[in-house]
């Protein structure tokens, strides 16, 4: 089960916010019983690119072979 600030990866893309599968973000909230979560997802900056609810279908964990990719990413800051 995911946890408030676990680190967490998408498993599917979500256009409207601007976000791709296996971009990663952390968890900032856990809806009760782990129904839902928010994810805020920041630019390598530190500035918040997106932040939005997910479903737990939508996220995996982090493992040992992930790695970070940096891509260019359209928000307003």
């Amino acid at each position: 089960m995911f946890r408030e600030l676990d680190c967490v990866v998408l498993a599917t893309d979500i256009p409207e916010d601007g976000l791709r599968k296996s971009d990663v973000g952390t968890i900032v909230h856990a809806y009760p019983e782990g129904r839902a979560f928010i994810v805020e997802f920041l630019a390598l900056d530190g500035s918040t690119a997106a932040v939005t609810e997910v479903l737990p279908s939508q996220i995996r964990a982090v493992t040992a072979s992930d790695i970070t990719h940096a891509r260019t990413m359209d928000f307003q800051a």
